[in-house]
């Protein structure tokens, strides 16, 4: 799935550390209140609170509501809502979805909510073209609430130590800075690898630079992997194993839990760069000995590929959304609509440290690399969402394992796309 223009908004959805609950379905508890049940992926500090001070604050207007939040560890949300879904009686009544073929595929089986008639004129108009992200043969059927763009979060006061005067625009100006920071004894760059998505959006990044936009798009559709642009993507990963610079033990670190995870590194300062989508800034504060935000955070966009057919100004990002059970009640509508507001879209960009979906609410955007990550998302040519989600959960997962075996040391790019092939061919 790629969508073609500018949407006017990018949200982060957030920090990961936490547990996981399981409760759901809707209907009335014991004070005979009507139950909706939340599930999200914020867990800690100033994202857990957004969501508790949003639902006290729908629960004072709706006093026969009760707003009840769940957090679902990141990494374990695709998977439990899969299961979940299944059973109205334990499913949530609101839930987070990713777009692409993992939205499609809910759609299709009955599991969501068609919103086209239920969203209120406030996300019609501040959220138009992002809603492209939820929209499946013509209806809508979740809100954004993030739009995530990616690229290489950085120290500033790294690439500075190791005399990195500007930020790389070419695959040969990246790896001489790889170079640089190592001669500087410095970390290069931060990989979770343990969590697999981490490794896989290498891969990913280089296939929409190799790609052209007809072999990306005939993937992207089809799941057709022919063009020979899907193996150099796979050979590139092998040449930025082969600069030596991610962190000891990056396939046994996590993403984002802890000082000790990927993000922790580059937020103490450990590492001097990571790839990753526009929730960075909000995961890396809270990962700072101060809990606050990461002074010298820089971001750049991914570099062009010499010889690469796709735009080098084409960019990947994230679509998180919150969609509405088939089964859930009205209220589930109206709790949506309240914090698509913006009042609550500006919360959110505070809490999350991150763009907010709607356009009326961006100027509560602060935080200087994210500013950043506007004027290359301003400029992109197309903008498409992260891999994993177009393919959906069977060939995503089988994409994202691949590239991890690769690094592992147990495969080439090769066997990166028979294993996607394998799986699509399974439906």
């Amino acid at each position: 799935m790629r969508v073609k223009s500018v949407f006017a908004a990018v949200v982060a959805a957030a920090t990961v550390v936490g547990v996981s609950a399981c409760g759901g379905g809707s209907g009335t508890n014991a004070d005979g209140k009507t139950e909706v049940v939340v599930w999200m992926n914020s867990t800690t500090g100033d994202g857990k609170k957004f969501w508790d001070d949003a639902a006290a604050a729908f629960e004072a207007k709706h006093q026969n509501v009760d707003i009840k939040i769940e957090a679902i560890q990141n990494e374990d949300m695709d998977g439990k809502l899969q299961t979940a879904l299944q059973d109205p009686s334990s499913a949530p009544d609101m839930f987070l979805a990713r777009g692409g073929q993992k939205l499609r595929d809910v759609v299709e089986a009955g599991q969501v909510m068609d919103l086209t008639d239920k969203i209120s004129d406030q996300v019609k108009t501040q959220m138009k073209t992002a809603l492209d992200t939820t929209t499946v043969d013509g209806k809508v059927y979740g809100v954004p609430q993030s739009v995530l763009p990616g690229g290489i979060w950085y120290s500033k006061d790294l690439f500075k130590k190791a005399g990195i005067n500007e930020t790389p625009k070419t695959w040969d100006e990246f790896a001489d800075a790889v170079k640089k920071l190592k001669d500087a004894g410095i970390t290069p760059i931060a990989l979770g690898g343990k969590d697999a998505w981490p490794a896989a959006h290498w891969y990913y990044w280089f296939a929409l630079r190799e790609c052209s936009q007809s072999a990306f798009d005939e993937a992207s559709s089809d799941l057709k992997f022919t063009n020979e642009c899907w193996v150099k993507a796979g050979d590139d990963v092998k040449n930025l194993i082969d600069l030596d610079g991610f962190n000891d033990g990056f396939l046994t670190t996590s993403a984002q839990q802890g000082a000790s995870s990927s993000a922790g590194l580059l937020a103490n300062h450990m590492a001097a760069m990571e790839l990753m989508g526009g929730w960075e800034p909000g995961v890396v504060r809270d990962l700072t000995p101060d809990k606050k935000d990461m002074a010298d955070l820089g971001y750049f966009a991914f570099p062009e590929m010499e010889g690469g057919e796709g735009d080098p100004t084409a960019i990947l990002a994230g679509a998180d959304s919150m969609s509405i059970g088939a089964w859930a009640p009205q209220e589930a509508v109206d709790f949506l609509n309240f914090i698509s507001e913006k009042e609550w879209q500006e919360k959110y960009a505070e809490a999350f440290v991150t763009i907010p979906a709607a356009k009326n609410a961006q100027s509560a955007v602060k935080n200087e690399a994210l500013q950043q990550v506007l004027k290359v998302y301003d400029q992109a040519s197309s903008v498409s969402l992260w891999l994993d989600t177009v393919f959906g959960q069977n060939v995503g997962n089988a994409l994202n394992e691949g590239v991890v075996n690769m690094m592992a040391g147990k495969g080439n790019a090769d066997d990166i796309v028979k294993g996607i092939e394998a799986a699509a061919s399974k439906g």
